[in-house]
């Protein structure tokens, strides 16, 4: 009989993945025990998820690897519980009622798949058990009723307390509402600032959205009036800044990390996410193509000292899943679903962070014209 050893055995079970995350189960810390006793192994095990599919999907996944790796013959029993998740940081400051943090998803340029990250990162949190919400925000752009396959769906009304509200549309348990909603596919917004600026105050204060853990709100690029109406509107707890690994886009995100570093603003950045980070080809997975430059976006967030959240693959399955209204991260057990998943547990972690270190952020009072210095006032 093989020598059967802590060791041995959890090099096996390095070779297993964990659950919507890009680490192995040894590196997640979800080994929790491993006893031995002659040819029987006993096993302690977390699972991020508590679905019955994916717990005996990896009871039998540490069955094998044991089995093929170590001893064919082994007696291996496995326990899974579920891993607890990470709960809501606490509220800081005043919020959205019954919102309790806001994050907008930024980028300087378009194009470098900013919805495409809010999108997924909205559903992620929403697949960790968190009441999730989804504004979007890109009055002139929206992209969310696609992405979210949610064309022909139209927000409701409700009345609560007397008075009338939005109800928003719920799509793969996120609520969500869109300009989108309001216009036809082929018709243009073409609206001016004040415009833009009061359809996404009543997207915001006119539309019962009920208690929520999180809202994600998936800024236009740029910077211009929707971001100064939004930091007017409510106190995000942060952003999230996207880009590509090229210099033009990282010369974009650096004026987007500046603008919410304005000391009148003073959004804390939560960190970066780098899109579109590599390509490699269906039939050879281990090969990394740097379409658009190698690591620009991991070099910008060590000079910056800020957090880099995920990089993303060039995949064309990220692209199909939007198009057809379903975000990749609902793709069990891939590699684009695990990234996401890991997206949305750095972003936690790292509002956790803020909230720990940070006071709360307040809303801001805009007295002058763009580009002159506003002020900010707290919300009582």
């Amino acid at each position: 009989m093989p020598s059967l050893d802590r060791n041995t055995i959890t090099q096996a079970l390095s070779s297993i993945s964990a659950h919507g995350m890009q680490q192995d189960i040894v590196s997640a810390g979800h080994v929790r025990n491993v006893q031995i006793f002659g040819d029987e192994v006993e096993i302690d095990v977390v699972c991020p998820s508590a679905a019955l599919a994916v717990k005996k999907k990896l009871e039998v996944d540490i069955l094998e690897a044991i089995q093929q790796k170590v001893y064919e013959k082994a007696k291996v029993k496995v326990r899974v519980s579920v891993l607890e998740q990470p709960a809501a940081p606490s509220i800081r400051g005043p919020q959205l009622p019954g919102v309790k943090h806001l994050i907008a998803v930024a980028s300087g340029k378009g194009g470098v798949g900013k919805s495409t990250v809010a999108a997924n990162l909205a559903v992620a949190l929403s697949k960790m058990g968190f009441a999730t919400g989804l504004i979007d925000a890109d009055i002139h752009g929206p992209s969310m009723p696609l992405m979210f396959d949610a064309l022909n769906e139209r927000p409701g009304s409700i009345e609560v307390d007397g008075k009338r509200w939005m109800d928003p549309v719920e799509v793969y348990g996120v609520k969500m509402l869109s300009i989108g909603f309001f216009a036809g596919t082929d018709q243009a917004v073409v609206w001016r600032g004040p415009m833009a600026t009061k359809a996404l105050q009543q997207m915001i204060g006119e539309t019962y959205w009920g208690e929520l853990d999180f809202m994600i709100i998936d800024l236009p690029p740029g910077t211009g009036d929707v971001h100064l109406s939004l930091v007017q509107a409510v106190p995000l707890s942060g952003a999230v800044i996207v880009s590509t690994p090229q210099p033009v886009a990282l010369a974009d995100a650096r004026k987007g990390i500046a603008m919410f570093q304005m000391d009148a603003i003073n959004v804390p950045v939560l960190g970066l996410v780098e899109n579109m980070a590599w390509f490699s080809p269906p039939d050879q997975p281990e090969v990394r193509f740097p379409v658009f430059g190698q690591g620009g976006v991991r070099h910008l967030s060590e000079q910056m000292n800020l957090p880099l959240l995920a990089e993303i693959p060039l995949v064309q399955s990220i692209r199909e899943a939007g198009d057809v209204g379903r975000p990749a991260v609902l793709q069990e057990n891939t590699e684009v679903s695990r990234i996401f998943q890991t997206l949305a547990v750095n972003t936690v972690e790292q509002l956790s962070i803020r909230n720990q270190t940070l006071p709360p952020t307040e809303v801001v009072r805009i007295t002058t014209m763009a580009g002159c210095a506003p002020r900010k006032q707290p919300q009582h």
